[in-house]
């Protein structure tokens, strides 16, 4: 069992177990037949992975590594609103006639602002204070941009990452740590597929500031399971489990422009079966 593998059985167990149910309220998403997606939920979840010890990928079905690279690089290396930018079809509920999410997430994140007497957007601040002041307390991002909201197809639901630099003992190379916050998620659909994401940003990260990733932490407002998932995360929770794969970034990469999917190395990685048509609410 990989480290993810028991930190999201737990979690859902929990949730079903212990978590708030919606039923009744008033809800904004819906299934395609109309009805209403209600949902389970716990507030606040925290979960802690170490990335010094093993790639945050579960085992119970598979996590498409590659995939995950493509959209984490859309928002951050793109910073593009449009799908046409990106390699799957994941957004395409949510993109206009011209293939536009509009103002949200890449779009924020490549809107300039000046710093240190000069104009830089959200990921080049990042990446500058890494380089020149890695001890800053102040090294984060926010795309949830209340006066953009409402030209936004969808807000944000990761919307903010902070990152905070330490130093092992013995170690001549700093450690790149990082809280992404999430306001909402759908955990059957997103969870691991987010973890992923943001595990390959932080090692990104890491590897062109010359330092060694460490610590993600995932912190989760309203952690959520819909009703029509139920079934289906108890059977995915049960199965059996197996080691973590080995996840490698290409060396040779000193520029976070120049990585590419090509870039990222999955080793060793068996997993369950995928569960297929999984009903998703909009």
């Amino acid at each position: 069992m990989s480290l993810a593998d028991d930190i999201f059985v737990k979690m859902c167990q929990d949730i079903i177990d212990n978590g708030y149910s919606t039923e009744g309220e008033k809800v904004r998403p819906k299934w395609e037949d109309g009805s209403f997606a209600y949902t389970i939920k716990q507030f606040g979840v925290v979960n802690r992975y170490d990335l010094s010890k093993e790639f945050p990928a579960i085992t119970l079905r598979r996590t498409a590594i590659k995939s995950a690279m493509d959209e984490i690089l859309w928002i951050w290396q793109k910073k593009s609103n449009n799908i046409k930018d990106l390699n799957s079809h994941i957004w395409d509920s949510w993109a206009d006639e011209s293939g536009s999410i509009g103002k949200a997430y890449g779009y924020q994140l490549g809107v300039k602002h000046r710093y240190k007497e000069g104009m830089m957007d959200q990921v080049d601040r990042v990446l500058y204070d890494l380089k020149n002041n890695p001890y800053s307390r102040r090294i984060m991002t926010n795309i949830y941009v209340h006066q953009d909201l409402s030209e936004m197809n969808l807000y944000p639901c990761a919307y903010s990452m902070t990152f905070n630099v330490t130093q092992k003992k013995g170690s001549d190379k700093l450690t790149l740590n990082g809280i992404l916050n999430q306001r909402s998620q759908d955990i059957l659909t997103a969870n691991n597929w987010n973890v992923c994401q943001y595990a390959l940003l932080l090692m990104m990260f890491a590897q062109v500031s010359d330092m060694e990733a460490g610590e993600l932490v995932h912190v989760i407002a309203d952690a959520h399971i819909y009703d029509r998932h139920i079934p289906l995360v108890k059977e995915l929770i049960g199965r059996e489990t197996y080691p973590a794969p080995k996840v490698t970034l290409n060396p040779e990469i000193h520029d976070f422009y120049k990585f590419t999917t090509d870039d990222v190395c999955v080793e060793d990685y068996i997993t369950g079966p995928q569960i297929k048509n999984i009903p998703v609410a909009i």
